[in-house]
């Protein structure tokens, strides 16, 4: 038994490797949760949820280039390693955006940036800026490159998709999870015991598909209250219907089978029939679904942050930052919208792509290609 599954396993992943759509899926998806991973530390904004906002470069193109001067906030800032790699570092610090500067005795005079034709001037004590260590000025003197530009609130939207990254593959592994389990447990149910069990779980599977995906959502978040848990449960409870249905064909179908028939005459548990003959061999189309509803969450998710009613600022969520950039779109800057969008687009492009290319795979019927 377990050769059996160790051959189909190793036929699965050839066929798998032959899909050149499967493939780049796989690995957009595996360079995604990388970045997801080690987001606080590639991305150039390492604050909480990359949200440093400096308000006087709002709307800025990609590209854009700032010389800042950097003033010590006198704030503690006290965290460990772990702490800035899930949560970000916090700053103790300010960035003033200017112009250019001069020194002149114990003072910095700065032209601060307000707009691109209106700068003013403003003076520092050095000695505040270096904490009594005046040779060191130039260390305040920063300039940072906006490689795809800022926000109406002056962030940058590059630090922002890599944290949102987070959110979108987040709420895509909880929904499947919650989907799956429950999916599972009632399909199996109705499948292997019909009769009334199959009546009443069905009959829950039809209410819950007859209510629309976005209303049903909106009634749970309603329900429970916006937040980032509460995002993940509505969609998870949405998405089981379809992974039930599913289980309880496999399971009918499994069923009559002969290997199955001779468990229940050597009386063997139900239970154990269920959990050790039959899910195994429908893993294949549970990994297919499961795919296609990671893909479905993220799209529910970015949706529902764009109306409103999903993740909540500061926190970055792909959905939220179009919302928030939207009108640039008709104006001189649309690709502080289109960038998340376009992130929305290939991160579901890719699961989908990996869904096809494992239903291919794990489809005994379809001839390997030589």
């Amino acid at each position: 038994m377990a050769q059996t599954n160790f051959s189909f396993k190793a036929e699965m992943w050839k066929r798998l490797k032959k899909n050149r759509g499967a493939l780049f899926g796989l690995i957009v998806i595996i360079i995604a949760v990388l970045i997801s991973i080690f987001g606080y530390i590639i991305a150039p904004d390492n604050s909480p949820n990359a949200d440093l906002q400096t308000v006087e470069i709002q709307a800025k193109k990609p590209g854009y280039l700032q010389q800042f001067l950097k003033i010590p906030s006198g704030a503690s800032s006290e965290s460990n390693l772990f702490d800035e790699f899930i949560t970000g570092k916090k700053n103790n610090f300010q960035l003033v955006p200017i112009k250019g500067y001069s020194i002149s005795g114990d003072s910095l005079m700065a032209n601060k940036f307000i707009d691109d034709d209106t700068t003013v001037v403003q003076y520092f004590s050095i000695n505040q800026l270096t904490n009594g260590n005046p040779a060191a000025i130039t260390r305040n003197i920063i300039i940072k490159k906006y490689w795809l530009g800022t926000d109406k609130f002056g962030r940058d939207i590059l630090s922002r998709l890599i944290i949102g990254t987070r959110v979108s593959l987040a709420v895509g592994l909880i929904a499947v999870l919650i989907s799956i389990t429950l999916g599972i447990i009632l399909g199996a149910l109705a499948g292997y015991f019909r009769g009334w069990i199959d009546e009443v779980i069905m009959w829950l599977v039809n209410v819950t598909w007859s209510i629309p995906t976005l209303l049903l959502v909106f009634a749970i978040t309603m329900a429970m209250g916006k937040g980032f848990w509460q995002i993940f449960i509505a969609v998870g409870l949405t998405m089981w219907v379809s992974v039930a249905r599913l289980i309880r064909g496999q399971v009918m179908a499994i069923k009559e089978m002969e290997y199955i028939q001779a468990a229940n005459a050597l009386g063997l548990k139900n239970s154990r029939i269920i959990i050790r003959h039959i899910l195994p061999n429908i893993l294949g189309p549970v990994m297919v679904i499961a795919a296609a509803n990671f893909a479905t969450a993220i799209i529910v998710e970015a949706g529902l942050s764009f109306l409103g009613i999903g993740i909540q600022p500061p926190q970055p969520s792909w959905g939220l930052m179009i919302k928030e950039n939207y009108n640039f779109i008709i104006t001189h800057n649309p690709l502080l919208a289109l960038i998340p969008g376009f992130a929305i687009m290939l991160l579901v492009l890719a699961f989908n792509l990996l869904g096809n290319g494992l239903r291919d795979a794990v489809d005994v019927k379809t001839p390997s290609a030589p």
